[in-house]
């Protein structure tokens, strides 16, 4: 029974400290032991100098850069209990029967030196180290049964009757409990008792801290918190001494001056100041893997690590981002804020949740208590804003005013999306709600707003955003699809005199994607290439010159400016701000990768109370964004090459990663040309933010593009000396300080010095060889060219024949033309001739006396004309002189051929008609048939071959052969 009292008790303590939680929580990273392939259980955290943090765990000593792990396992493989990092970089490690140190060699690789040779030999065989601690150039390593302590290269070794149940440092004094003993304190190469209170003797002390000048903080592992000053030891008074009562206390380490981290066993970790009070509770309801927590760590940047029975947590403790739930469910999606009233009020997918805060705290995530949602309101909620000291909703049930964490309605006949006031100075009286179906006027009366109805005049819309113009009346709203729309109201606001849609022929880029916002005393529109203004002038959207410098073409679709000046926006799911407040003229653009893809799509939601305080809806709470912190958090970011591969022929690593401040280097054969570099930063708490930039010089040109790999390839280098640099940068712009690595490839044995001076000496005898040979090869060179020259010069004569032949065939055929011009001037002076005796007959026959002999005389001359012999003499020797005395070889082949057969085979070889023939032979055309018949008897022609193709072709191929 007294047991399930205690255990009901201590539940609700729990609960009791859970509620007292601040509402901010911060981002936390769980490793299991499949991310870091090691061990499940870790048992101790430290850093070295460049940033790195290291584990000991059950497989070994494992390290992480922030982008990659690694294990290093101990010779005999056995459980890493405890490490230390000391000021030169040896990593201290002790395991079962083992102690020694990592320390890089030549190549960066760590490599484990054992100190078991520095022992006595009879304590060289020795349980599981549990404790690591140093001080004043002394290391110490805590056994059960002893503790060795190592200096100027010796190892001394304390034995016990008892047991040595802890070691540690605090206050430049090294502590240790002996059971039945106490606290002891080493001073002067001895042990001496520094507190044998009864606790101390009998109970484990878990942790020695320094609280205050001469006075120790002491965690006990089932007794809780002591502070000891001098010897005087009295119990440390805290809201969670229930629970470290029945949850041990395993660890606890200072997170800063004023608070303290505490491991327990079932209860995780709890943050508390120096007063006691729990500041925050950190278990797996706020996202860690295991309750049971080994040990803790804060890092440089006073960040947490654990060290858990199962896994590795990340706690960005310090972040300037934390994550608020309103609902103890943790689902919900947030999409509006807004703080009245002392309250904070977060509307949500489920109704409204409010909390009280404290205005004396600046930073608000670290407000405590508990979110309580307002009772009578169910559904979506839309908008919040505070008009003439009154906060109205907008519901999807339509609108209300909260009052005193009570909602009263003030129209619930329509769904409401947001709310602008008439007059710019309160109070103002009337407001105008966007709601579902256009707009509603509201009007204020006795201190309240009341509904005044629709504004009629605009179709039935849903007007989700909204500004109004009060100088010129004018109402400007958007639709995401349809374009912006310009509303004059009347006077007395209660109707539409004028409207007008503005879309793409207006000088939007787009119809689509148009949202308007009331931005730097603007009206803007986000759109989908930029931020678009409104030129009353030319009555056309324009592209803001004010806005383009920072946002180029990019797509937004939300703005929002803060009291500061600055103004944030949404770009697709990514979440910026353009940084007015610590250079108007000169503003930056600051992103938030770490709420990427995070915020409630479509329904983007930032509320800017003030620069430490900047509400932002999310898919599951709500986002709490300290920008001051974020802003003037000025980490020191660093890069560091972790490692050099070669792959190819074979894969090995030829630099681990460690170096001694110079700039390291490594010499390859020329086969090995092949190389992988991995880098990584170690700000934690950024790594989602960022970048990286490298260069091999001697190889790349210029430094690559930021991206957020961290690994580079090069392959099949040429020989010669590289540098490889890399840089790292965050999301503010923040660049480190480049860092370089020789890489040598070594030239192949062909082309080193002495194997060209080898192929010197063969050149000067293959030289000397040649020569010789020339001379030979002169000789019958010139030989050649004698005979070459000869064949050149028949060459030449043969086209100079070969010219003349061609000169003699265009002779030829100039005399053809010109031999059937003259033909055809015979066969006209015939028909001439033949014409003028037909003429004549008549005149002869008709006629009598003298006047008759005159036309038979003059008939008579005609046909001497026509029997005329001189000219065909004259055209057979042409003839034969064009054809190749075609005449002549066909009277010798057929001696009886007649002068007249002779002339019809030239007429016919030139082709003429038997007319043309006719009239050249003073003959009818009967006659020529007849004379053609008489010319194939004397030839012997068959009749199916034509007597034209036979002269043609029998004649010359017979003159051929």
């Amino acid at each position: 029974m007294k047991e399930a009292i205690l255990t009901i008790f201590t539940c609700f303590s729990f609960l009791l400290l859970y509620a007292q939680n601040p509402i901010g929580l911060p981002q936390i990273v769980n490793y299991s032991n499949l991310d870091y392939k090691g061990g499940i259980q870790n048992w101790a955290i430290d850093q070295d100098k460049d940033g790195r943090v290291y584990f000991a765990n059950n497989e070994g000593l494992l390290s992480f850069d922030g982008k990659h792990w690694k294990l290093n396992r101990l010779p005999n493989n056995t459980v890493v209990h405890a490490l230390k990092v000391d000021a030169s970089g040896k990593i201290y490690v002790g395991a079962q029967d083992e102690i020694g140190y990592y320390l890089p060699d030549s190549r960066g690789i760590l490599t484990y030196h054992s100190l078991k040779p520095l022992m006595p030999e009879s304590s060289r065989q020795f349980a599981d180290i549990w404790n690591i601690c140093q001080q004043d150039g002394a290391t110490f390593f805590r056994t059960v049964e002893k503790i060795f302590y190592l200096k100027d290269g010796i190892v001394s070794v304390f034995k016990t009757n008892n047991e040595w149940t802890f070691l540690g440092s605090a206050q430049n004094q090294v502590y240790a409990q002996q059971k039945h003993e106490g606290l002891m304190v080493f001073r002067e190469g001895t042990w001496q008792t520094a507190c044998s209170a009864p606790i101390l003797k009998e109970g484990i002390v878990t942790a020695v801290l320094d609280y205050a000048p001469g006075t120790l903080l002491i965690a006990t592992l089932k007794n809780g918190l002591f502070l000891l000053t001098g010897n005087q030891l009295i119990p440390k008074n805290t809201e969670a001494d229930q629970i470290f009562n029945t949850s041990y206390i395993y660890c606890a380490i200072p997170v800063n001056r004023e608070w303290f981290a505490v491991g327990t066993t079932t209860s995780a970790c709890y943050i508390i100041d120096r007063n006691g009070k729990v500041i925050q509770h950190f278990s797996s309801d706020e996202g860690l893997q295991k309750n049971y927590i080994r040990n803790l760590f804060t890092d440089r940047a006073k960040n947490l690590w654990l060290a858990l029975d199962d896994g590795i947590d990340f706690i960005a403790f310090n972040s300037a981002i934390k994550q608020i739930f309103p609902d103890n469910k943790k689902q919900i999606s947030s999409y509006t804020s807004y703080i009245f009233n002392q309250n904070l009020y977060v509307g949500a997918s489920n109704g409204l949740f409010h909390l009280p805060i404290n205005n004396s705290i600046k930073d608000l995530s670290y407000s405590r208590g508990e979110f309580k949602e307002v009772s009578n309101l169910k559904g979506q909620v839309w908008g919040l804003r505070e008009i003439n000291h009154q906060l109205l909703l907008g519901h999807e049930d339509g609108t209300f005013n909260v009052e005193q964490n009570q909602l009263k309605p003030v129209n619930q006949s329509i769904g409401t999306w947001l709310f602008e006031p008439i007059s710019p100075i309160e109070p103002s009286p009337d407001a105008l709600a966007g709601t579902y179906e256009g707009l509603q006027l509201l009007h204020f009366d006795k201190g309240t707003f009341v509904n005044a109805g629709p504004i009629t005049g605009l179709d039935k819309i849903s007007l989700r955003f909204m500004a109004y113009d009060h100088s010129n009346n004018i109402v400007w709203s958007s639709h995401p699809y349809r374009g912006v729309f310009k509303l004059n109201l009347s006077a007395d606001h209660k109707r539409i005199l004028k409207s007008k849609l503005l879309t793409v022929k207006d000088g939007l880029p787009s119809t689509l994607g148009n949202y308007l916002f009331h931005i730097k005393n603007r009206i803007v529109v986000a759109t989908l290439k930029g931020i678009y203004e409104y030129n009353d002038h030319t009555q056309r959207f324009e592209r803001s010159a004010f806005f383009y410098p920072y946002v180029k073409n990019t797509a937004l679709h939300y703005l929002n400016e803060d009291r500061a000046g600055n103004v944030w926006f949404v770009n697709e799911k990514k979440l910026g701000v353009i940084d007015f407040s610590t250079n108007k003229n000169h503003p930056t653009v600051v992103y938030f990768p770490e709420l990427t893809s995070k915020l409630v799509s479509g329904f983007e939601h930032i509320y800017p109370f003030n620069q430490q305080n900047i509400f932002v809806g999310a898919n599951k709470g709500i986002y709490h964004i300290n920008f001051l912190k974020y802003r003037e958090q000025s980490k020191q970011l660093n890069a560091l090459l972790t490692q050099v591969k070669i792959f190819g022929k074979k894969d090995s690593i030829v630099f681990g990663g460690y170096s001694n401040g110079n700039i390291s280097q490594v010499k390859l054969p020329y086969d090995l040309n092949s190389l992988q570099f991995e880098f990584s930063s170690t700000l934690y708490e950024q790594q989602n933010t960022i970048e990286f930039s490298y260069q091999l010089s001697g190889f790349d040109k210029d430094w690559s593009a930021w991206s957020t790999k961290a690994e580079k390839e090069y392959t099949n280098l040429p020989p010669g000396k590289y540098i490889f640099k890399v840089k790292a940068r965050n999301n503010l712009g923040n660049e480190s300080k480049p860092i370089e690595h020789l890489v040598i490839i070594e030239p192949a044995w062909y082309q080193t010095w002495w194997f060209y001076l080898f192929c010197v000496c063969i050149a000067a005898g293959f030289m000397y060889l040649l020569t010789k040979r020339q001379q030979k090869q002169h000789v019958q060179e010139q030989e050649k060219l004698k005979y070459l020259h000869q064949l050149e010069l028949e060459h030449n004569e043969r086209e100079i024949m070969k010219l003349q032949n061609e000169k003699l065939v265009a002779d030829v055929v100039y005399k053809n033309k010109e031999l059937a011009s003259t033909t055809m001037h015979l066969v006209q002076r015939g028909k001439l001739l033949a014409k003028i005796k037909e003429e004549l007959l008549p005149l002869a026959n008709s006629s009598s006396g003298d006047k008759a002999a005159e036309f038979k005389r003059v008939i008579k001359l005609l046909n001497e004309a026509e029997r005329n012999d001189a000219d065909w003499e004259q055209f057979a020797i042409h003839f034969d002189m064009i054809h190749s005395n075609f005449l002549s070889r066909l009277k010798e082949r057929f001696p009886d051929l007649s002068p007249n057969d002779l002339k019809l085979c030239a007429y016919l070889k030139m082709n003429l008609t038997s007319k043309e023939i006719a009239q050249l032979m003073s003959i009818t055309i009967k006659a020529v048939e007849v004379s053609r018949y008489r010319l194939r008897k004397k030839m012997q022609i068959p009749s199916d071959v034509p007597l034209f193709d036979y002269l043609i072709n029998a004649i010359n191929y017979n003159y051929q052969e």
